[in-house]
C-alpha cells in the first residue's frame, strides 16, 4: 500500500492505493490555516485514519503548494506561508515514524496523470493546472523530473509569451512581478478581466455559460482567455514538445478548450505542423493526492 496526501490551502486530503492503483481509502479534512503545527497534527491523524494499523510501513507521499529547497532543506515557494521556512518533509517523517516524500502539488497531478491517467502510454506528458493558481509538471518515462533547482514546471511564473500592447507590462502576480501566466490565466485572473471590462461580476463558470448563450461580452472574454492558454502553452511545445498535454484545475472544465486549444497552438509553434494533443485529466480532482502516494513508484 501507498499513501498520498494533498496539502491544500483549505482543504487536506488523503488516499491509500493498493500496487495497481485501486483506492483501499479515501479522506479529507479541513485544513488548520497558518498553524504549522497543527498542520503537522492533522496530517498525522489523517494518516492513522487511513492506515488505522499504523506500523509504519506504507510510505507517505505528500502534495504541497510550493516545494523543498535543495539548497536548504526548507519550504519554499509555497502559497500555504506558513510552510515557508520549515523543513516539512523531515518534521512530518519525525511525526509519522515513517519514509515520506514532498513535491508540489502540480508535479503530483502530472505523475498522477501519466502513470495511470490521461497521459498513461505517453513518453513526456506535461500535466498543468488551471485553477486558483497556474503550475505545471513534467513526467518523462514514468519519472517525475524536478530539475536541479526543484522548480521545473514553474509556468505559472513565467511571463505570457508575445503580450500585445494592451497587454504589456501585464497584472501584477503574488510572487513580486508583472505579467505571469498566473496573472493572466489563472480562474481569479479570468474572473478580474471580465470586471474589468464588463463592469460584471460573474464566476469563471458564469462566464462561460454566459458564452454559450450568446453574451457578447463573455465570449470575447472567453476567447482571449483561450488565446492567452495557447500562448503560455505554445512556450512549452516550442521547449519539450511533450507528447500530450493534460490539463486538470477548475478551468479544465470548459469544454471547448479541448478543440480550440490544438489550432491555436499550431498557429503560434515554431514548426511547420502541430500535433500535439491537449487532453483532459482523467482522474479529476483526485490527481493531485494520487499523485502524491505515486511519489513512492517501487512500493508493494
Amino acid at each position: 500500500m501507498r499513501i498520498g496526501i494533498d496539502l491544500g490551502g483549505t482543504k487536506i486530503e488523503g488516499i491509500a492505493l493498493d500496487e495497481d492503483g485501486n483506492t483501499l481509502a479515501r479522506e479529507r479534512i479541513a485544513a488548520p490555516h497558518g498553524n504549522y503545527d497543527a498542520t503537522l497534527e492533522a496530517i498525522a491523524g489523517l494518516v492513522a485514519t487511513i492506515d488505522p494499523d499504523n506500523r509504519g510501513q506504507s510510505p507517505v507521499g505528500i502534495g504541497i503548494p510550493g516545494t523543498v529547497s535543495p539548497a536548504t532543506g526548507l519550504v519554499k515557494n509555497a502559497n500555504s506561508t506558513w510552510l515557508i521556512g520549515h523543513p516539512f518533509d523531515r518534521d512530518l517523517a519525525a511525526r509519522l515514524a515513517r519514509p515520506v516524500r514532498v513535491a508540489n502539488d502540480a508535479n503530483c497531478f502530472a505523475i498522477s496523470e501519466a502513470v495511470d491517467g490521461a497521459g498513461r502510454g505517453h513518453a513526456v506528458v506535461f500535466g498543468v493546472i488551471l485553477g486558483t493558481g497556474v503550475g505545471g509538471g513534467i513526467v518523462v518515462d514514468g519519472r517525475l523530473v524536478e530539475g536541479r533547482n526543484a522548480i521545473t514546471g514553474e509556468w505559472g511564473h513565467t511571463p505570457l509569451p508575445w503580450m500585445r500592447a494592451d497587454e504589456h507590462p501585464g497584472p501584477q502576480c503574488y510572487c513580486g512581478r508583472t505579467g505571469c501566466n498566473e496573472a493572466f490565466i489563472s480562474g481569479p485572473a479570468f474572473e478580474r478581466h471580465f470586471r474589468e471590462a464588463t463592469g460584471r461580476d460573474l464566476r469563471a463558470a458564469e462566464i462561460v455559460a454566459a458564452a454559450g448563450i450568446g453574451d457578447t461580452a463573455a465570449e470575447e472574454a472567453l476567447s482571449q482567455l483561450e488565446d492567452r492558454i495557447a500562448r503560455a502553452l505554445t512556450a512549452i511545445v516550442n521547449i519539450l514538445d511533450p507528447d500530450v498535454i493534460v490539463l486538470g484545475g477548475g478551468l479544465s472544465n470548459i469544454e471547448r478548450l479541448y478543440d480550440s486549444l490544438p489550432a491555436r497552438i499550431a498557429g503560434y509553434a515554431f514548426s511547420d505542423s502541430i500535433e500535439t494533443p491537449v487532453i483532459r485529466a482523467a482522474h479529476g480532482d483526485a490527481g493531485g493526492v494520487r499523485g502524491a502516494a505515486w511519489l513512492w513508484p517501487d512500493q508493494p
